[in-house]
């Protein structure tokens, strides 16, 4: 009773700050609003200029959340692997993986898989049945633009996003005589395979890309199992590619048109686990997405409208389980539809008003009947600045229709530059994720009867940005964050999984992001380092002694780190990862646990020109220390392994 009350304290307290950090820069600037005018000569060291994405929602109306954008150096690290290798390495977002060549998918914050959404382009792209996306098979060559959103911001981004979102994106087109090709190949550990391509044409009116990127590996490591035997995996074969098409059409001086095609096709086989002495597992998996879009921007007003069609497939095979004269083969296409329409104004130099209506129709076929699930929107949000952008706020809300539920997801968020190097930011949302299909119509196993997740985000924090002092760089931020959830949904059972409404859960804790560079003459040096503090548990249950009150929420670590120590040279760039992993249980009352690990890489890339052509060369040697290790329970690891890349710029 006393650590209840303990917790409640705790979370009223950091529910006031945030809105009390809010109401605060409200008042300022309402009292001070008529000063505005004389501070326009006066200079300020502000970041608000800095656009780290193609959309509004991002560079405009989200001042107070915290948002990180990939820089180009990290892309590049890490252009041979997927997503979920990057995340994991470089950021405090859990990747969840269920094996070396298997899913993998986001926790942020203490969130579930399906409370993360990840949109290209501004369309979610999570699987229509399942409502995850997962990371293993997104790769870093493909994309342009990478930024993490943290915590809730549902007014925004739509029911569904409660943890955080990740936000894939291609550069907008640039309409200038310009062509460009590079060459990728790399070969690695474990049979591994790669190669890609990136190519691009435009002129005065047209703009054309190609992106391609396939893989191949037998993925055949060696492990140790509990009782200290070494085996090597078996059934693990990985083969699949994506391709990405994008063009444009420049109408005129005001409008453009856009169509984006991006297809994958991965083959899996499934390793057995630590508990199975075989598995002769496998699945197919495949996508198409197509994407239409029209922009029109004039000085102040901005229309857009984007039309989606999504396709996945999933072809899934046990040939060692039978029903009646035949073998698993569970096989299923869903189906996603997305649209946008939207418009934006900048009303003065201190104002901006978006209104966007959103539609989304997700279905798939059960047992001969089509399901389905939509959803409609109207969206509104405001932002305000004064003096001279040092104060910056936004005020968001959504009205969703979701199968004939109305909700409103109102949100609002600030942040004030106190000085040129700190700035000081909060957020409050409403959060709401209706059950996905697979939740409320699989079989067997789904609940009709399943309620929707629904509660309240606060998160606040503080970024500290010196910039070139004494020939140093430093940056610091630091975010707190509380997010309650009502009838949270959790899988769990016997022989039959089925989703469950466990009542209450509370997340809550600290993330730090730190960053340190310092230049002399051509050695540039650079230190960072990410912690995360998470306690997510279940506060109550409608499950009578089922032991979870007060116990982590399974799969959440309590601590999770990424250190990163190296150097330019030249150009020769040298980066060490040290990536640390806390306990994380499987079990809702903490009775089975995996034991924390300690993954360290290292990353080289030298430039260098051939015959006028500039190549880089790409070094990679991952869990340099050989660390036996598991992210999921029964699915081992890979120990020491290497990855060699070359890219070759023709244009």
């Amino acid at each position: 009773m006393i650590m209840n009350n303990r917790e409640n304290i705790i979370t009223q307290t950091l529910r006031l700050c945030a809105f009390a950090v809010i109401f605060l820069l409200f008042l300022i600037s309402n009292t001070k609003a008529q000063r505005v005018d004389t501070l326009h000569e006066v200079k300020i060291h502000g970041r608000h200029n800095q656009k780290i994405s193609n959309d509004a929602r991002i560079n405009e109306f989200s001042p107070g959340q915290k948002i990180k954008a990939i820089d180009s150096i990290t892309k590049q690290q890490y252009q041979y692997r997927s997503l979920s290798s990057l995340l994991s390495e470089q950021s405090p977002v859990f990747v969840r993986s269920y094996g070396f060549n298997s899913l993998a998918t986001l926790n942020f914050r203490g969130s579930s898989a399906a409370q993360s959404e990840v949109l290209w382009n501004g369309v979610p792209i999570q699987n229509a049945a399942l409502g995850i996306a997962d990371v293993s098979v997104l790769p870093v060559l493909l994309m342009d633009k990478v930024n993490l959103v943290y915590g809730s911001s549902s007014a925004l981004w739509g029911s569904g996003n409660v943890g955080g979102a990740l936000l894939l994106e291609n550069d907008a087109p640039v309409f200038e005589t310009k062509k460009s090709l590079s060459l990728f190949a790399g070969t690695g550990s474990f049979g591994e395979c790669l190669g890609g391509l990136k190519t691009s044409f435009s002129n005065k009116k047209w703009f054309l890309s190609l992106k391609a990127f396939g893989q191949s590996a037998l993925n055949n490591y060696t492990y140790t199992t509990d009782s200290g035997i070494t085996k090597k995996i078996a059934n693990a074969k990985l083969q699949g590619g994506s391709i990405e098409l994008q063009s444009a059409y420049k109408v005129n001086e005001h409008n453009t048109i856009g169509l984006s095609a991006w297809y994958q096709h991965y083959y899996r086989e499934i390793a057995p686990a630590l508990f199975e002495s075989s598995s002769l597992k496998k699945y197919t998996t495949g996508s198409l997405r197509l994407l239409l879009n029209w922009d029109r921007k004039t000085q102040k007003n901005t229309w857009y409208t984007k039309a989606s069609l999504m396709q996945d497939e999933l072809d899934y095979k046990d040939p060692t389980i039978y029903f009646g004269a035949n073998s698993l083969n569970a096989k299923y296409t869903t189906y996603q539809y997305f649209q946008e329409i939207g418009w934006s104004r900048k009303l003065n130099e201190h104002n901006e008003l978006l209104v966007f209506s959103p539609i989304q129709i997700c279905w798939m076929q059960v047992g001969g009947l089509i399901k389905q699930q939509s959803k409609a929107a109207i969206a509104a949000a405001y932002s305000f600045n004064y003096f001279d952008h040092k104060l910056n706020m936004a005020i968001n809300t959504r009205e969703e229709e979701i199968n004939n539920t109305n909700i409103l997801l109102p949100g609002i968020n600030a942040s004030y530059d106190l000085f040129y190097w700190l700035k000081l930011r909060a957020n409050v949302q409403r959060t709401y994720r209706a059950p996905t299909l697979n939740e409320l119509y699989f079989n067997p196993g789904g609940d009709t009867a399943l309620k929707p997740e629904q509660g309240w985000n606060e998160d606040a924090g503080y970024n500290v940005k010196i910039v070139q002092w004494r020939n140093c760089s430093i940056e610091h931020d630091l975010s707190v964050f509380n997010r309650d959830i009502h009838d949270w949904i959790l899988w769990f059972g016997g022989a039959i999984f089925t989703p469950h409404n466990i009542a209450t859960v509370q997340s809550r804790g600290v993330e730090t992001e730190n960053r340190f560079t310092y230049t002399f003459n051509k050695w540039k040096l650079h230190l960072g380092l990410n912690t995360s503090y998470i306690i997510a548990t279940t506060q109550s249950s409608y499950i009578p002694n089922d032991g979870s009150i007060d116990k982590q929420i399974p799969y959440t670590p309590r601590y999770n780190g990424q250190l990163n120590i190296g150097f330019t040279y030249g150009k020769l760039y040298f980066n060490y990862n040290h990536t640390y992993t806390g306990y994380r249980f499987y079990t809702t009352d903490e009775s089975l646990y995996l034991f924390p690990y300690n993954i360290g890489n290292v990353q080289l890339m030298y430039n260098m020109h051939l015959a006028h052509y500039p190549i880089q060369l790409n070094a990679q040697c991952n869990n340099i220390w050989n660390s036996q290790y598991q992210v999921a329970a029964g699915r081992p690891m890979p120990g020491i392994n290497w990855l060699l890349g070359v890219r070759l710029s023709l244009l």
